[in-house]
């Protein structure tokens, strides 16, 4: 009853997933960042399958990493930075990456197997049912990266010894 509510939230507003980054290089007005690895990457048991790690030398795989933001805050090289990115992006990114895919290779195995009754018509339409799924999906990760929907926005610099909201 005593208490109040802060009417400067905006719950109509998408919530986002934050992260840190190093200002690595500024091109004019565009900054190149690196994302900061959270502190239990690398911990884990499958550390050693990770995807996240990357293949050849650190170098490749920071290169491999690094992104661009439009420079309006003026970021120089060394800075520590947090980065969002909305929330739905995220789910967005991983129906597109995982679920197209899965569910064509699906689709096609199943209508295959139904029409042919056969293991080897099955597979070969499975196959063929994920390389279409895989076009599908780079077809609306084009468009969502066209949209700037999975863009990272430079939220602000992070302060000293700022950790991660986990």
């Amino acid at each position: 009853m005593g208490e109040t509510m802060d009417n400067t939230t905006d719950f109509s507003a998408p919530a986002l997933v934050e992260g840190f980054a190093h200002v690595v290089e500024v091109e004019g007005n565009m900054a190149w960042l690196v994302p900061e690895s959270g502190t239990s990457c690398g911990g884990c048991a499958s550390a050693s399958a990770c995807g996240s790690k990357g293949i050849g030398t650190t170098a490749s795989r920071l290169e491999a990493r690094r992104f661009q933001l439009v420079n309006d805050a003026g970021l120089r090289v060394g800075e520590r930075v947090v980065v969002g990115i909305q929330e739905n992006a995220v789910l967005r990114a991983s129906i597109t990456a995982y679920a197209i895919p899965l569910a064509t290779l699906l689709i096609a195995g199943t209508l295959a197997q139904w029409a042919a009754d056969s293991n080897f018509v099955t597979m070969a339409a499975m196959l063929a049912g994920l390389v279409f799924g895989l076009w599908l999906a780079r077809l609306r990760a084009g468009q969502l990266m066209a949209k700037g929907e999975l863009a990272p926005r430079f939220l602000r610099r992070a302060s000293m010894g700022e950790m991660c909201n986990s």
